[in-house]
């Protein structure tokens, strides 16, 4: 697929602007052309909600040379962004008392399934939300199209899905085999969320569409979020990384994972709007540590949770055959990011995140100059520096490591773990005789063992390649 030739910055129903309003587009305008670039997408949307303001521009053309730009109500497949709506639902159901995160899933299924534990251990609520089930990845069982995928991968899993039955999920459910003891291994798997699905069903006694639209769409004024279109409603185009035309999603089963969800850009600025409401009680339980983890964590079904050099940061990804759908916040900073691409290209969910990444630097740092980073070297040390912003909880912090060429890139090797010095400020000392003369290394700052802190832009010492790694010379 060729990047589009030209960005037409236009903005849209806005007649005149204060300049911060100014500074925000001007800061999606750059971002927008950069991540078409990388991405190769005909299409790029981006939304952003900063200091309670909504800011949403599109770019491109959804199909190459129909000039059919996209707006705040195109519809999308937002794929796997759905889970963050079964997570709320789940959310509300622990608040309600209606089930336990120590339940056994068992509990709320209305067959016997006694293969849904391994050496005696059931598979529990939170082991669904924090994707530790130790269940196959779909059903319908669709590993062997995974082992080798070409542009025709998409089209032979829709047949696959659009033909599979809730009667047949059933059936199947019964043969599955845990390959470990829950809550031990990170596993991500479609058919646990299926099984929220059916456990939400059962408890509130109605479908999840309609447990959807209560609970979320229409308190929220989501008209927009729904599983089936009308008959003049049209769901935009999304294309494989060659330029090749991807079919939608077909599911019958219960859409608890993304299979049936299609949103607009319009409406998913509302839903994280109302994810960094710090007041509401079902947000908040549904981001928390539930695992009480010292790196990351997944919340209800977030991807990832984690502490960044923006402080908290939740997102998750959603990858339908032929659009791709980043949904982040940045909770202390009280920013959202949201952005859709039409096309599906191999990293291109580590694309989306390292451009909220710079969006966010943007944002916080607009006016660095470029300088050394991460280091100065005083007597016979090197001494590495990391400043955490001021206006963040460092406490937040359980770790900071320096990993690179020097130490095989190991952020646990606890001689190269930084020393909190001030509130924000952390440093480690390394000796210059561990360094050769004249040759060039690489380093990073790890945070709790689970985020590579992004290189920021007013770095001199950036090595430029896909990684952005800081170096060090001597």
């Amino acid at each position: 697929m060729k990047n589009l030739p030209i960005f037409l910055f236009i903005l849209l129903s806005v007649k005149s602007f204060s300049q911060n309003q100014k500074d925000v587009y001007a800061i999606m305008d750059a971002n927008a052309q950069k991540l078409a670039q990388k991405s190769g997408a005909y299409s790029v949307s981006i939304g952003i909600l900063k200091d309670g303001k909504t800011y949403t521009k599109h770019y491109g053309e959804i199909d190459k040379g129909k000039g059919n730009k996209a707006d705040d109500n195109t519809y999308f497949e937002i794929a796997s962004v759905t889970k963050l709506f079964t997570g709320q639902l789940l959310a509300k159901a622990v608040l309600e008392g209606k089930i336990n995160l120590e339940d056994d899933i068992r509990k709320f299924l209305k067959q016997d399934y006694q293969n849904l534990q391994y050496q005696g251990t059931p598979v529990k609520i939170k082991n669904l939300l924090s994707y530790t089930t130790a269940l196959p990845r779909s059903l319908p069982d669709e590993d062997k199209l995974y082992e080798k995928t070409t542009d025709e991968t998409p089209f032979l899993i829709r047949n696959l899905e659009a033909d599979y039955t809730r009667e047949q999920f059933f059936k199947d459910l019964k043969n599955v085999k845990l390959d470990t003891i829950p809550g031990v291994k990170y596993k991500y798997s479609n058919l646990s969320l299926e099984l929220a699905g059916i456990i939400l069903e059962n408890v509130y006694g109605k479908d999840v569409e309609t447990l959807f639209k209560e609970n979320i769409f229409s308190g929220l004024g989501m008209q927009h979020t729904k599983f089936n279109l009308g008959k003049n409603e049209n769901l935009a185009n999304g294309y494989y990384d060659n330029g090749k035309l991807m079919p939608h999603f077909s599911s019958q089963l219960w859409g608890s994972t993304g299979a049936k969800t299609k949103s607009t850009l319009g409406d998913l600025m509302k839903f994280l709007k109302y994810e960094l409401d710090s007041k509401n009680k079902v947000v908040q339980e549904s981001q928390k540590n539930i695992e009480n983890s010292k790196e990351n964590w997944h919340g209800y079904l977030w991807d990832d949770y984690y502490i960044s050099e923006y402080g908290k940061v939740g997102f998750k990804h959603g990858g339908a055959f032929g659009t791709q759908t980043w949904f982040t916040i940045y909770p202390e900073y009280n920013i959202g990011i949201c952005m859709i691409i039409n096309v599906s290209v191999p990293g291109g969910g580590y694309t989306l995140q390292n451009t909220a990444s710079e969006i966010m630097e943007d944002f916080t740092s607009p006016s660095d100059k470029k300088q050394v980073y991460g280091y100065t070297v005083k007597g016979n040390n090197v001494v590495f520096e990391y400043n955490h912003p001021k206006n963040m909880d460092s406490g937040l912090i359980n770790t900071i490591s320096v990993a690179g060429s020097f130490n095989d890139w190991n952020p646990v090797n606890k001689e190269y773990r930084m020393k909190k010095k001030d509130a924000n400020h952390f440093e480690l000392e390394i000796p210059l005789s561990k360094f050769e003369k004249g040759k060039t290394y690489s380093f990073k700052f790890v945070l709790n063992n689970a985020w590579w802190v992004i290189t920021p832009k007013k770095a001199s010492n950036a090595d430029g390649t896909n990684d952005n790694n800081l170096t060090l010379k001597l």
